[in-house]
């Protein structure tokens, strides 16, 4: 599969290897449960049951699959190595739009980790990489699906 290493804080790995863990165990285990039950139900070849079954758990394994693909391209983000005088990954940021004022505060994470009403948004979005690299009192022109917008970096923080 892919070979891009993506970059996760402790709790983002952490919830990558529970899901992982959970969709091996409990997950398999209640598609072996379901192919089981339909099977026992007659004739495979016009089983509605046993053709959903097998189609979940060709779902399962290929989400299985592509969360394996992910752990074994993560690396675990050191905070104490984060450079504070610039935005980079993990950096929260607190940036005010020029037009009308507005103060946001976000941490930039890795795409798997966003989460917007978190305040967690991905490097790779619009606003992420436009902030990337900028300093304290920076201004970031950046073009986002609502427009062309400018914001002042106006404080770095972890």
């Amino acid at each position: 599969m892919s070979k891009k290493i993506s970059y996760y804080t402790k709790e983002g790995l952490d919830k990558l290897k529970a899901e992982l863990a959970e969709l091996k165990g409990k997950g398999r285990a209640e598609i072996a449960r379901q192919i089981a039950e339909a099977r026992d139900k007659g004739d495979l070849s016009e089983n509605a049951e046993y053709d959903a079954a097998k189609d979940a758990q060709g779902h399962l394994e290929a989400k299985i699959a592509q969360l394996e693909d992910l752990l074994a391209n993560a690396r675990l983000l050191d905070e104490t190595n984060v450079d504070t005088s610039k935005v980079s990954i993990l950096s929260k940021v607190t940036i005010k739009n020029k037009k009308n004022g507005a103060s946001f505060t976000y941490t930039l994470v890795s795409e798997e980790e966003a989460d917007l009403k978190a305040g967690k948004i991905s490097t790779q979005s619009p606003i992420g990489k436009g902030l990337l690299g900028k300093k304290k009192g920076d201004t970031a022109t950046i073009k986002t699906p609502a427009g062309e917008m400018v914001f002042e970096v106006t404080n770095i923080s972890l």
